[in-house]
This record gives C-alpha cells, structure tokens and sequence, in this order.
C-alpha cells in the first residue's frame, strides 16, 4: 500500500487530478455566461461537462504513463489527443449552436404558427370559471353566466386583452399555478372567485392576481339580494377594471355590447344563461335543450335581441352538424329568422352581426355578404373572437389565405385554448406551403382535443403533402372510429402501394358517409387524380350545401384541376372567385 502511495506521489496524479478540476470547473462558467449571452442550446454546455468528465480520466492515464519515465511535460502523443477533443468540440458545436440564419428560421416558423413572440401586457386579464358553491350542480349556469358577462363586460375596457370563454373555462378545477396559467393565456392578471345562491339572495367572493407570483391585486365579498344581480356584476367589473387602471371604451356602439335583456327582466336573463351553458356542449341533445332556453328568454322578453342571436346560432350549427332533410331546412329558417329578428332590434349588437354572418357563409353560401357581416361585428366589438374566426374562415374561401392567417392569429391570442382555431391555422398555413408550421399548428389542436377525428384527419392530409405513406396511415388508424376516420384511411391509403385497399376503403367511405362527406369523396378522387369524379362529388357536395365547399379555393387537392374549365364553372355556380394565392398539391 504504500508502495502504490509512492507511485502516486511520483507520478503526480493528485497534483494532476486537482489542475484539471479546477480548470474545468472555470470552463464550464465561462461556458456558461457565455451560452447565456449567444442563446446557445442547454445540450452544448451537457456535453461540455460529459466530455470533460471522460477528459478527466483520460488525462490520469496520461498522467501514470508519463509519469513512468518522470516525465511531466507535454509530448506529441498529447498534443494529438488534445488537437482531437477540440476538433469533436468543435464539431459538435458546429452541430448544435445555430447559425443566425439558423435562429431566424427557426424563429419565423415559429411566428407562422403562433405569430411574432410579444411580452405579456401589463393589462391583460383572463376570468376563470366562477366556483359554483351553492351546494347544487343544476346552478352551475349561473356561476359560469357570470363569470361569462365579466368576460363580456371586462372585453369593452380600452387597452385590456381578455381571454375569451372557452379558453379561460379550460382551467375549471385545475391544478396548475397561477404563474402556469398566466403563461399558457398570456395574461398578467387573473380574476377567480366563487358564487353562491339560496333562494333571493346572491354572495360572490371575488379576487384580481397577479399571475406571475400569485399575490393579491384586489378582492372583495359581496352579499346582494338577487334582484340586484345586474348592479352587482356592474360593481365587480368597475372594480377590476379600476385595479388594472382601464378605461371604458369611447363611443356608443360599445355599451351596446351586453349579455342583459332590455328589460331587466330576471327571468329572461336566467333562461338565457341557461342556453349558454347548454349550448357549450355542442351535442345534439344539448343543442336542442338550449335553443329552448333561448325560445324561452325571448318570450319573457320580446326585445331581447341577444337571446334572438344566441338561438340563431345554435339552430344554425344543430342544423348543419346533426340534421339533415325537412328537419334541417325547417332549423335553417329558424336560424335565418332569428338573426332577422336580432339585428331588427338592435343594428349595433356585434353578437347579432356575428350570427347573421354564419346564416349567410354557412348556410346561404352568401360569402361577400357573410363577410360583411363579419366585418361589422368587429367594428363594434373589436375583440370579438367568433367574428373574427368566421371572417377568418370567409376570407379564405374567397382565395385570401394569407389574410385568413392573420385573422386566426389574432384569435388564438384571444382564444390560445380553442382547438378549431388551430386546426384552421393549419389549413391555411398548408395551402401556402408551409407544412412545417402547419404540422405544428393540428398537433397543438390534437393536444388540445385528441377525441375530435376532424383534427386527425387534417393531420393525414399534412402526411400526404409530404408523401409519408406509413406516417398518412398511422395517424388515421389511431384515430377514433368515426366518419373522419373513414375519410382519413381512404386518403391515406391512395398513397401506399396497397390498390386493391385503397378501392375497398374509398368505396367503404361512400357506402357509409355519401350524404354527409361529398366534399370529402371528391378531395379523394382529386389525390387519386380522377378529375371526372372529383367534379361528380363536388356537384353532389353543393346539392347538399355541404360547407366543405368553404375550402375550395384553398383545397391543394382540388387545385390540381383549377386550369379545368369545370372549375371555373364550379366557381361560379357557388359564387366564389377563382382567383387565389393557395398552391396546388404538385
């Protein structure tokens, strides 16, 4: 023993092993105040303490060897060795510091899909769903209609962004921090609370956070009788709005924007509350349980011009998502009737315009007038997001996809939790040719809502731009059993080398799905480049009044035939141009 103490001790390893420590731990800050100031990927400075540590041992065997002979200076061997460790250094930086060019690409992709990064503005402001704690789960409506008219009356402050409803209510129960919150919404504030009603009487305690270290902004307790449910909502929001020092906004038009019928009619208001939060669900049944609350609301009160644009809307969406026949063209006339009767009674209502706006882009085929529609309602309400989604969508099927982008965009950042705004990004983002953004845009919405087979079948359609066979197939056989899955596989299978499959899905996919996916078929046929077919379908698809038709014009597999004189014919009888900025699928 020491005999091998004295071999250490001449052969210098403690002196050795003590220098290379010191100096590598002086590298690794260098390293790391520099990588800091670069922007340099966290896996540079990992395999910089990885390759020192095996450095470590490589230079005490360097240290017992030479020190065999007594020698301590530096040979030629060592030289190599350590012309060698800097050449793989240096490669592996090459490989994973990004060039500028590097770091600006990767940036503007990245601003395809969300839109250039911002800070977080100082008045910004998401409502979370009020907790309902009146002990029965029927009163939900009500704790979350209030929590929706603060969304409503908080959106008219100037200079405050407002996370809309359904990304908010996205956090009901959660469990993530405040800090995580703000950051996924983008907000710097966040209000929460809770609510409770028994029998004539209404308590809500209230608190404004900031959302970044969850410290107290503002709260409050309020005990009112329920007939002073309005005075009440008006005093919460004044009060919020104060503590983020906003101002309402100038102008008439904007007061106009309320959730409370003329009359102050209670009834009315609940009913209508009631139909909200049926209508969220956006099921068959509740479709039709909330279009009775909205009957009802009107009823109680004839002016109530709101109720009238709620019922137009979610007639229109029962009628073209679930119905078909006598029964959907008896609820597209309700629909029409009701965004009649809404704008009749109040022109400036934003909400009105916004529900005549789907009457004439999803059900009349009226895309310039839908638009228009569209437009007014943002003029009124700014911020409003279904209006600026559905002028988003108008927009492209008149051939402006870019246009359409940045309109989704602005959504998002109102809505950063609403699959279907992502997975409309992504179809536009396609039909320019920007697969890569658009990938990431239907996996955002997929992670959001991984049971909706529409998001998957978009995802397919991505695979198919690049020619992925296994990759298109994979993704469709992993979605849910549904129409859109029958629509995914027979897209997916036109490109693998399986004909006889690609046949039996395509036929599977008629014999179940004709009436309802004609649009679709015919975007198989164009993939198989059958054009002969692919007009038959769309001629069928617009016997329906399918809506698939809104994407025509940014359709990379229906473009192919764009030079075809049955597209322009096809255009025409719809009353689209024929003109677009779209790419057709090569």
């Amino acid at each position: 023993m020491e005999d091998f103490v004295e071999r250490l001790k001449q052969r210098k390893l403690v002196q050795w092993a003590l220098a290379y420590a010191a100096a590598a731990f002086a590298l690794i800050q260098v390293l790391d105040i520099v990588s800091q100031r670069f922007g340099w990927p966290s896996a540079l400075e990992r395999f910089a303490i990885v390759a020192m540590a095996v450095g470590f041992f490589v230079t005490l065997v360097l240290a017992w060897y030479h020190g065999e002979r007594g020698a301590q200076k530096t040979t030629s061997t060592e030289l190599l060795i350590l012309a060698l460790l800097l050449a793989i250094g240096g490669v592996v930086a090459w490989r994973l510091v990004p060039t500028p060019a590097a770091t600006q690409e990767t940036a503007a992709k990245s601003a395809l899909v969300m839109g250039p990064a911002a800070a977080i503005p100082d008045k910004s402001i998401a409502v979370l769903p009020l907790t309902n704690e009146s002990g029965d789960k029927d009163q939900q409506y009500f704790s979350d209609g209030l929590s929706e008219n603060l969304i409503v009356t908080l959106s008219q402050f100037s200079g405050l962004k407002v996370i809309g409803r359904n990304s908010s209510f996205q956090f009901r129960e959660t469990k993530d921090d405040s800090r995580t919150i703000g950051t996924k919404l983008g907000v710097a504030s966040l209000l929460e609370g809770s609510v409770q009603r028994a029998g004539d009487a209404v308590r809500i305690s209230a608190e404004l956070i900031h959302a970044a270290d969850g410290s107290t902004i503002w709260t409050q307790h309020y005990d009112r009788p329920y007939k002073d449910l309005f005075k009440l909502q008006d005093d919460i929001a004044q009060s919020v709005a104060g503590a983020l020092k906003a101002k309402l906004l100038p102008g008439d038009s904007t007061a106009a924007q309320t959730d409370r019928p003329p009359s102050g009619n209670l009834d009315a208001y609940t009913a209508y509350l009631q139909g909200n939060f049926l209508d969220a669900h956006n099921t068959e049944a509740d479709l039709r349980q909330a279009i009775e609350q909205y009957t009802k609301a009107t009823h109680l009160d004839p002016q109530y011009a709101l109720a009238w644009a709620a019922l137009s809307q979610s007639a229109g969406r029962l009628a073209s998502a679930f119905l078909g026949g006598a029964e959907q063209q008896r609820l597209e006339a309700q629909s029409l009737d009701a965004s009649n009767k809404a704008l009749m009674l109040e022109p400036n209502l934003a909400a009105a315009h916004a529900a005549r706006g789907e009457v004439l882009g999803f059900l009349d085929f009226d895309w310039s007038g839908a638009e228009a529609e569209f437009r007014r309602a943002l003029r009124l309400a700014p911020g409003n997001t279904e209006a600026t989604e559905g002028l988003g969508v108008q927009v492209g099927a008149r051939g402006d996809p870019q246009q359409a982008i940045g309109l989704l965009r602005q959504s998002i950042n109102s809505e950063p939790m609403r699959a279907a705004g992502f997975m409309l990004l992504s179809r536009y983002l396609v039909s320019v040719g920007h697969i890569d953004e658009a990938d990431q845009a239907i996996r955002k919405a997929i992670a959001l809502a991984p049971r909706s087979g529409i998001f998957d079948a978009t995802l397919v359609m991505i695979d198919i731009q690049r020619n992925d066979a296994a990759a298109a197939l994979a993704d469709a056989q992993r979605a849910l059993p549904s129409p859109w899955q029958d629509f995914a596989l027979a897209m997916a299978l036109q490109i693998g080398g399986d004909r006889a499959s690609a046949d039996a899905a395509l036929k599977h996919l008629i014999d179940k799905n004709a009436e309802g996916m004609a649009y679709q078929i015919a975007q198989v046929y164009a993939l198989r480049r059958d054009p002969d077919k692919a007009f038959e379908w769309l001629d069928r698809a617009w016997a329906n009044r399918d809506t698939g038709i809104q994407f025509l014009l940014v359709d990379r597999f229906l473009l192919r035939y764009r030079n075809d004189p049955r597209f322009a014919a096809f255009c025409k009888k719809v009353g689209l141009l024929t003109t677009t900025e779209a790419k057709a699928m090569p």
